[in-house]
C-alpha cells in the first residue's frame, strides 16, 4: 500500500491526511508555521459531525525531513498561489527505488493536485511526469492552528480525480481506491479539466464571500461573475462538466458554526489570497480570448485592496459591493424563495396579474386562489392607460396613474415586489416592466407563477386579500428604454428588432385582432412562447436563453401585439444578459397607421 505525503496542512490537506490516518493508511502531513508547531506539540484536533478526534499524525516541515520511496504518492494541498514553490521544492528530491537505484520525485512519483483554478496541473506537469488533477468538495475550516473542522456529511468530502491533461489512468484509479477506503466518495474521470472548470465557476463566490455577508445583491453579483466566466469559456472552447455530489451536504456541528470558504479563511488568518487563480483566472482567459470581464477584474482588485488595508472578513456592506461590481438586477425569483421572504418582518408586496387575451375573468380566477396576501392587479385598467388614437390597444399608463396604483398596492422603495400570473409570466412581465420603468427597485417575476407555488405545496388564499397599507412612494419614468414608431422602423438597420408574437401572426397568415396582418419590415420573429421550457411554465435557463438570442446584435428592441407580451421577451433577454427597449404601441399601433408599411412571410 502506498504512503501518502500530503503537502499542505490547511483545511483540505489536514482533512485528507486525518481520514487516511484514521483508516490505517500510511500518511505523512507536511505543515509549516504555527500549524506545524501545534501539530507537533498537541496533534490535530479534527472535528467532525460525529465528534472531536485528537490525532497524532506523523508530520514534517518539508522535503529535507522526508525520505521518499517509489511507492509514495505526493498530494499537493497547498493554496494555488503556493503550487509553483511546492513543485519546485519537491519535484527533484531523491527517491529510493525498490531495486536499490535512486530516482527523483518528478520521474518516479505521481503528484495529485487538489487546488482551485486551472493552473496547478499545468505548473506540476512542467516537472512531474505523472500528474493526477483533483477536484474536491469539502466544507472544512482551518482558522486556529492545530484545529480543523469538517462539516461534510455523510462523507468527509467528495473528490474527482483524473490524469492531466486527460485520458484513463491506472494510477488515478489506485489512488481513488485508497481514498474510498478512507471514507471519501471518489470518482475517476477522463477529462479532469472540464471538472476543474465547473469547480472554478462555483469558486467565483469566494472573493465576495470573503468580503461581504450574504445578501440579495451578493447573489446577483455572483451571477454576474459566473455569466462572464461562461462567456470566457465559450470563447476559449472550454466545456464545463456536470458534477453530481449525490447526497453530500453540510452538517451542523453544535458549538462549531461554519465560517466562510477558503478565501474567507485565508483573509481571516493572514490576508493571503488565491484570488489570482479564481476571478483572476477568468480575467486572464478573457484577455487571451478577447472577452471583457469587468466584474471579475473588479473583485480581483477589491480583494487585493482589502488585503492591503487589513480588512476583516464579512466587514463590507452592499454599498461597497455596488461600488465594486455593476450588478444586473435579477429578474426571476423561485417559489421557495418567495415562501421564505413572505415570512420576514418586511415581506415583499405580492401582485397577482391574472390576465390573458380573450379571458376577462382574471379577478374571478384570483378570488378562487392566490398567494396569501397578494393583491389583484387589473392589466387593462391599472397597467394600461386610456385609449387614444395611435397609442395601441394597451398604451402605457401615465406616471401619475401608476404611482396612485402603486401606493394603493402598498409598494415602497424598501420592501421589493413579486409579480406573478398563471400563464408563465406573460402577463406578470407587464407589471415587472412598468414598475422597473417607473423606478421601483427589487421587482421580481415569480418563475412558474401560481403553478410553481402550487407544485411546491404552499398554501393559498381565497377571496380578496387585505390590501397593504398605503405608501407614499414617488415614481418617475424612463428607467427602462422605449421606442417610438420611427425608432422601431429605423432599428433593424443598426441592431435587432424582435417580434414577440406567434409566428403565424408575424408571417401575416392570420391577424385575429389588429387592423392589418404582417410585421414591421426588418423585424425578426422570436415568439414569446420560446422563452419558456417545454411543457412547464418556467423560464428557460440563462444559458438556454443566451443560446436562443445568440443571433441578436446591436441595440435591441421588442414589440408584440399591444406591448404586453413584449415585456416577457424583454425579461427573457435580461435573464440572458441583454438589454432591450420596448415599442409600447407595438403592432396594434403600427398597423392602425396606413402610412406604415407591413411585411409578410418568414423573412424580415
Amino acid at each position: 500500500m502506498s504512503r501518502y505525503v500530503v503537502v499542505g496542512a490547511g483545511a483540505v490537506g489536514a482533512s485528507i491526511a486525518a481520514e487516511l490516518h484514521r483508516a490505517g493508511i500510511d500518511t505523512l502531513l507536511v505543515a509549516r508555521g504555527g500549524q506545524l508547531t501545534a501539530l507537533r506539540e498537541n496533534g490535530l484536533l479534527y472535528v467532525r459531525p460525529d465528534g472531536e478526534h485528537r490525532l497524532r499524525l506523523p508530520v514534517a516541515a518539508g522535503p529535507d525531513e522526508v525520505d521518499l520511496a517509489d511507492d509514495d504518492v505526493l498530494i499537493l494541498a497547498t493554496k494555488t498561489q503556493d503550487t509553483e514553490a511546492a513543485v519546485r521544492r519537491w519535484a527533484w528530491r531523491p527517491v529510493k527505488r525498490s531495486d536499490g537505484t535512486t530516482g527523483t520525485a518528478a520521474t518516479d512519483l505521481p503528484v495529485v493536485t487538489l487546488q482551485n483554478g486551472l493552473d496547478s496541473e499545468r505548473i506540476a506537469l512542467r516537472s512531474f511526469a505523472q500528474v493526477v488533477g483533483g477536484v474536491v468538495w469539502i466544507p472544512a475550516t482551518f482558522v486556529v492552528p492545530g484545529e480543523v473542522i469538517n462539516h461534510g456529511a455523510p462523507v468527509p468530502a467528495v473528490l474527482w480525480l483524473g490524469r492531466y491533461p486527460g485520458g484513463p489512468s491506472a494510477v488515478a484509479d489506485r489512488i481513488a481506491g485508497d481514498l474510498r477506503t478512507a471514507g471519501f466518495t471518489t470518482h475517476t474521470i477522463d477529462d479532469i479539466t472540464a471538472h476543474k472548470a465547473t469547480k472554478l465557476i462555483g469558486n467565483l463566490v469566494n472573493g465576495l464571500d470573503a468580503l461581504y455577508p450574504p445578501s440579495e445583491l451578493r447573489d446577483a453579483a455572483v451571477a454576474t461573475l459566473r455569466d462572464e466566466a461562461r462567456a470566457v469559456y465559450a470563447a476559449a472552447g472550454i466545456v464545463p462538466a456536470t458534477s453530481n455530489p449525490g447526497d453530500f451536504r453540510l452538517a451542523e456541528i453544535p458549538g462549531r458554526p461554519r465560517g466562510g470558504n477558503s478565501t474567507w479563511q485565508s483573509l481571516a488568518r493572514s490576508g493571503d489570497s488565491e484570488i489570482e487563480f479564481l476571478n483572476g483566472e477568468i480575467v486572464l482567459l478573457g484577455r487571451l480570448h478577447g472577452v471583457d470581464t469587468p466584474a471579475n477584474a473588479a473583485v480581483q482588485a477589491r480583494l487585493h485592496r482589502a488585503v492591503a488595508e487589513g480588512t476583516r472578513p464579512w466587514s463590507l456592506d452592499d454599498a461597497d459591493l455596488a461600488a465594486t461590481v455593476a450588478v444586473r438586477e435579477p429578474v426571476l425569483i423561485g417559489a421557495a424563495e418567495v415562501y421564505r421572504r413572505v415570512a420576514e418582518p418586511e415581506p415583499p408586496v405580492l401582485l397577482d396579474v391574472r390576465w390573458a387575451l380573450g379571458d376577462p375573468h382574471g379577478a374571478e380566477h384570483y378570488r378562487a386562489g392566490h398567494l396569501p396576501g397578494a393583491v389583484y392587479v387589473d392589466l387593462d385598467t391599472e397597467l394600461s392607460g386610456p385609449h387614444s388614437p395611435g397609442a395601441g390597444r394597451h398604451p402605457l399608463p401615465s406616471v401619475g396613474q401608476l404611482q396612485e396604483a402603486a401606493r394603493r398596492w402598498g409598494i415602497t422603495a424598501e420592501r421589493g415586489v413579486v409579480v406573478y400570473d398563471n400563464t408563465g409570466g406573460l402577463a406578470a412581465a407587464r407589471a415587472w416592466w412598468l414598475l422597473r420603468w417607473a423606478g421601483v427597485p427589487g421587482v421580481r417575476i415569480l418563475d412558474g407563477g401560481l403553478a410553481a407555488w402550487r407544485a411546491a405545496g404552499y398554501a393559498e388564499g381565497t377571496g380578496e386579500a387585505r390590501p397593504q397599507p398605503a405608501s407614499d412612494i414617488v415614481l418617475d419614468g424612463g428607467h427602462l428604454p422605449t421606442l417610438t414608431a420611427d425608432e422601431a422602423a429605423a432599428l433593424p438597420a443598426a441592431g435587432t428588432l424582435l417580434d414577440a408574437r406567434a409566428a403565424e401572426r408575424y408571417r401575416g397568415d392570420v391577424e385575429p385582432i389588429d387592423p392589418r396582418a404582417g410585421h414591421i419590415p426588418g423585424a425578426v420573429s422570436a415568439p414569446t412562447g420560446g422563452n419558456l421550457q417545454d411543457g412547464v411554465p418556467l423560464f428557460k435557463t440563462a444559458e438556454q436563453l443566451r443560446e436562443r438570442f445568440a443571433g441578436v446584435t446591436g441595440p435591441v428592441g421588442v414589440y408584440c401585439g399591444s406591448g404586453v407580451t413584449a415585456a416577457h421577451e424583454i425579461a427573457a433577454l435580461a435573464v440572458a444578459g441583454i438589454d432591450a427597449a420596448l415599442y409600447p404601441g407595438s403592432w396594434s399601433a403600427w398597423s392602425a397607421d396606413p402610412e406604415r408599411p407591413a411585411a409578410t412571410g418568414d423573412q424580415p
